[in-house]
């Protein structure tokens, strides 16, 4: 009895594990299935395993075969098969186990291979000779076949000559009358790659994921990502980054690997980001600014309500229109400044939950600012003021005080008996000297007269009037004195 046969039958009397047994037995199919494999022949089985530089695959049983992992990477190097996978290959060798090769390789191959190939759809390599009409030359295993320009690749080249003297892997499209009919393409093959790769790649897409890209093209709007596999996704200039005015081409070039986030993915378009993987800058306002503090800021755009401005990347300020000195027309203020214009502004309001700023142009290096605070607190109940008139309203007249002070000489104050007259009496831009009737700071109301200077001016008169009579009435006393001592005095001798 044989050693095989002691050991069938040891385990078929129960001594051993039944399963044991249908292990071995399976092992014995899978040697004998092994034994009969032959270089060339197409087989199908499951990546079990990766390594470094060898994958393997079960190519039925426990008899395993090697499979380079550079023939499961794409052109970017990346690995596009994982364990589990389905693989078709052809066995290239038997020495020392077995070997497969996704592709037949150019110098090995027959032709009763290539005619396998065309029915199996397995890739196999050529060599492009030379470009000829409307496409190129390829020899393959000792044959020539045409491959159409367009198929060469997936991208025209205005050059036909850079693919000449190439090795690639196309897939046979025609293959007849023992190799003269004989047409080849690549494109369809990397067509087939992409797709492959595009579903692995679609499964990855989900909103707030953290993805590696290649920055495809650049457009005024933002630029187009590819994810891998073909498949694209915007990065509009909005999220691109922190700053309102961001310019794509001076964030990304074309080339560019690019780490994004996925924002959505709506009816196959996918929204993605790169300024949510920083932080935003709104987060340190609080900390950062302080009301009465100078700082540089760069005028970003211009509204009807003031000038905004750029204090950081992604912080944005607004110089109001009310805190520019009136100049007698409607929006003169925005003259005076420009979309671009950089100068120095202090912080008059700091809103970080709000996200607001509100700022004024002051004269860097001069002691404008200083001024600006000095002003504002001189704003006191009975203080005595020169303002420029801002605007008219049926309630009074708005007069500017300072940057951001802005004060109300109601109609009964102004001194002017109709409503109509005001326009005439008191210009836009014009100045006017007020007093201050009451100020909330707080509330930032100030109520302001005009009628209190002419009441003002009439008291002193009043009162420079009585000093001068008074004198005037001493003197004459005085004189009447002199003359009453002057008669009786010879009396008296």
């Amino acid at each position: 009895m044989s050693d095989d046969e002691f050991d069938t039958e040891t385990a078929g009397d129960g001594a051993g594990d039944s399963g044991e047994f249908a292990r071995l037995l399976e092992a014995s199919f899978a040697s004998s299935r092994a034994q009969r494999l032959a270089v060339g022949e197409a087989v199908e089985g499951t990546l079990v395993a990766l390594g470094p530089e060898m994958a393997l695959v079960d190519v039925g049983g426990k008899g395993e075969a090697t499979l380079a992992v550079s023939e499961l990477k794409d052109d970017d190097g990346r690995i596009e098969a994982k364990v589990g996978d389905r693989i078709h290959a052809t066995v290239v060798s038997m020495t020392g186990g077995i070997t497969l090769s996704r592709r037949l390789q150019r110098g090995a191959a027959t032709s009763r291979q290539l005619e396998d190939a065309f029915h199996s759809g397995l890739p196999v390599e050529g060599k492009v000779e030379r470009a000829v009409k409307a496409g190129y030359e390829v020899s393959m295993a000792g044959q020539r076949a045409f491959c159409p320009q367009s198929q060469i690749g997936d991208v025209r080249e205005s050059d036909p000559s850079v693919h000449v003297g190439h090795v690639y892997a196309f897939k046979i499209v025609e293959y007849r009358e023992g190799g003269r009919k004989f047409v080849v393409s690549r494109r369809r093959l990397l067509e087939e790659e992409q797709q492959a790769r595009a579903e692995e790649v679609r499964q990855q897409i989900v909103p707030d994921a953290v993805l590696t890209g290649r920055v495809v093209s650049v457009r005024d709007f933002g630029a187009f990502v590819d994810l891998g596999g073909g498949v694209q996704g915007l990065l509009h200039v909005s999220e691109m980054s922190w700053a309102r005015d961001a310019e794509p081409s001076k964030l990304v070039s074309p080339g560019e690997e690019v780490t994004v986030k996925v924002l959505r993915v709506e009816d196959g378009k996918i929204a993605l980001g790169l300024k949510q993987l920083t932080a935003d800058p709104w987060t340190t306002v609080a900390a950062n600014y302080e009301v009465g503090k100078v700082l540089t800021g760069r005028i970003t755009r211009l509204a009807e309500f003031g000038a905004f401005v750029e204090l950081e990347p992604g912080v944005e300020a607004l110089a109001h229109a009310s805190t520019f000195a009136p100049t007698g027309k409607a929006g003169g203020w925005a003259k005076s400044v420009k979309a671009g214009m950089t100068g120095a502004f202090e912080i008059l309001s700091v809103e970080p939950d709000k996200k607001r700023i509100g700022v004024v142009l002051v004269e860097e290096g001069s002691s404008r600012a200083a001024s600006a605070r000095t002003a504002t607190s001189a704003i006191v109940s009975g203080a005595r003021l020169t303002g420029k008139v801002e605007r008219h309203d049926k309630i009074g007249v708005f007069v500017f005080l300072a940057p951001g002070v802005t004060g109300l000489v109601p109609t009964s104050e102004t001194g002017v008996a109709r409503e109509a007259e005001l326009r005439n009496v008191f210009p836009v831009g014009s100045d006017l000297e007020v007093v201050v009737l009451d100020a909330d700071a707080a509330r930032r109301r100030v109520r302001l007269s005009v009628k209190a200077i002419a009441e003002a001016a009439e008291r002193a008169e009043v009162g420079d009037y009585t000093a001068r009579a008074t004198a005037a009435q001493s003197q004459s006393f005085g004189s009447l004195a002199d003359k009453l001592r002057g008669a009786l005095e010879p009396r008296k001798k």
